[in-house]
This record gives structure tokens, C-alpha cells and sequence, in this order.
């Protein structure tokens, strides 16, 4: 009987070895359908999160252009506005008649501009000269 076991220890341990291993494919088998339900769920939530970050950064760049847009009619009003400004033209004459020499009582007759603004004017083209 000793002899009859012996001649089976092999058969069957290699049958509880082959029960072993389909048992752990079974597992493995599981377990890795459960690892690609995770991945798949995890691909969606990462799909709808790009497309909710992509059409907030497309609404951010939409008001960018416009704040552009505005920004570039703003700086040609004001440009527009400097260039028609009669204080402006009377600075710069003032400006450039310190640079001929002229004191503050000529630049408060030939441009109208009060003593301070005059004195302003001079000592800074005076101190731009320097």
C-alpha cells in the first residue's frame, strides 16, 4: 500500500499543483479585469476633466482677446487724445522754447501757461539737459 501511495505522490501532487495554478489564474484573472475597470473609470474622469479645463481655457482666451481688443481701441483714443490736447502743444512749444533759451515770464506770455507750470517746464528741461 506504502508502494501504491509512492506511485501516486507524484500524480497527485502534480494535480493539486495544476488545481494551484488554474486557481491563481482565476485570481489573477479577476483581479486584473478589476485593475482595467479601475483604469477605464479613471480615463473617463481624466476625459471629462481635460474637456471641462480645455472649454474653460477656451472662454478665458475668448475674454482675453476682447480685453485686447478693447486694451489696442484705448491706447488710439488715447493717443488720439494727446495729439489733439492744446495744454500738450503748449508744453512742448514751452519745451522747446527753454531749449532756444527762453526765460519763464517769455514762456508765460508766448505759451499761457501760469508761473508754476513755466518754472516746471524749465527746470525740466533744464535737468534733462544736464
Amino acid at each position: 500500500m506504502f508502494a501504491e501511495i509512492s506511485s501516486l505522490a507524484p500524480w497527485l501532487l502534480t494535480t493539486v499543483a495544476l488545481g494551484l495554478l488554474f486557481a491563481q489564474g482565476l485570481l489573477a484573472r479577476r483581479e486584473n479585469q478589476k485593475l482595467r475597470e479601475q483604469l477605464k473609470e479613471r480615463c473617463e474622469i481624466l476625459g471629462r476633466e481635460l474637456h471641462a479645463t480645455a472649454s474653460g481655457s477656451m472662454g478665458v482666451g475668448q475674454r482675453v482677446v476682447t480685453c485686447e481688443r478693447q486694451l489696442h481701441e484705448l491706447r488710439g483714443m488715447l493717443d488720439e487724445m494727446r495729439q489733439n490736447d492744446p495744454l500738450r502743444i503748449s508744453y512742448d512749444e514751452a519745451s522747446r522754447l527753454v531749449d532756444l533759451g527762453a526765460d519763464i515770464d517769455d514762456l508765460m506770455n508766448t505759451c499761457g501757461i501760469s508761473r508754476p507750470e513755466a518754472e516746471l517746464v524749465s527746470a525740466l528741461r533744464k535737468r534733462q539737459a544736464a
